[in-house]
């Protein structure tokens, strides 16, 4: 079996150039990280959404550091031969750079990931910049910034007028600038997209974005419906029902046990008639 070769930012740069697309989802835990390396994905987002979709919350504000960390661990134990970024969670990123910096050393450190996201554009430029100085790779986040979901009014489509456009397209020239080594671009209008596509030299990968982007990202649990209360949306595909399978799965098991049908014969473990002699006295169990 040959073995998988992690891409680099270099790679990945040259995949844009030679306009083959890149191939991210997220994955949250050992053995979705294990399978999505299985199935070939280029990349692996430890994404904070995993508080929505894992962990139960409304937003993904609550997440925290230790959350992104430990569920970041989990996943480069499953994918040891895939390019793992991972989220820096709500506010772990806006102060000074000493503590920015902290963040960004427990996630890779502690995390093992191989490269940071973070959420925003021109105001965060900066801090983008300290982070690649300091050696680590970062992928940038505009459109749909979940983080900032309360501010900007909800999960809206962004670039539906020109003033949105032309701002998108200076946050993605500005983090580019700073060294980020792609950017994600969610709930972005597909024409606005592409012409930030076409723009940068570094990779587009949307989400929600249009077929004008560098590569897709969609998150596991949307790609596979695996949710107890699935929600459609317009811009994922699902490839299998595994929500429903699950469920049927434990529903059988529940009405077998309780019918006494499992276990069977075939599941038990028999002793030698010596230990049962023991245990309850010679000719006690008959027939």
């Amino acid at each position: 079996m040959t073995v998988k070769h992690a891409l680099n930012i270099v790679k990945m740069k040259k995949m844009k150039q030679e306009q083959i697309p890149l191939t991210m989802i997220t994955a949250y835990d050992y053995p979705s990280a294990r399978l999505a390396e299985e199935a070939g994905v280029d990349l692996i987002l430890v994404g904070d959404s995993l508080g929505n979709v894992v962990l139960g919350y409304d937003t993904t504000i609550p997440v925290t550091i230790e959350d992104m960390v430990y569920h970041s661990r989990a996943v480069a134990r499953g994918a040891q031969h895939t390019f793992i970024v991972t989220d820096l969670p709500f506010m772990t990123y806006h102060g000074s750079i000493d503590e920015t910096m902290r963040q960004v050393r427990r996630v890779m450190q502690e995390g093992h990931a191989h490269a940071v996201k973070l959420e925003g554009g021109a105001e965060i430029a900066h801090t983008v910049q300290a982070v690649v100085q300091a050696g680590v790779p970062v992928l940038g986040h505009i459109g749909l910034t979940p983080q900032s979901v309360n501010q900007i009014g909800g999960y809206r489509i962004q670039g539906k007028d020109q003033a949105d456009a032309e701002r998108l397209m200076a946050d993605a020239k500005a983090l580019e600038q700073a060294g980020a080594f792609a950017i994600v671009l969610e709930l972005v209008t597909e024409q606005v997209a592409e012409a930030i596509s076409k723009e940068l030299a570094i990779p587009t990968i949307g989400i929600g974005a249009g077929r004008g982007c560098d590569g897709q990202v969609l998150v596991f649990h949307d790609v596979l419906k695996y949710a107890p209360d699935y929600r459609e949306k317009k811009f994922v595909k699902t490839y299998a029902d595994i929500g429903e399978q699950i469920r049927q799965g434990i529903s059988e098991y529940v009405n077998e046990v309780k019918k006494r049908v499992f276990p069977g014969e075939q599941h038990v473990f028999a002793a030698d008639e010596k230990v049962v002699d023991g245990l309850y006295g010679k000719g006690k169990v008959e027939g």
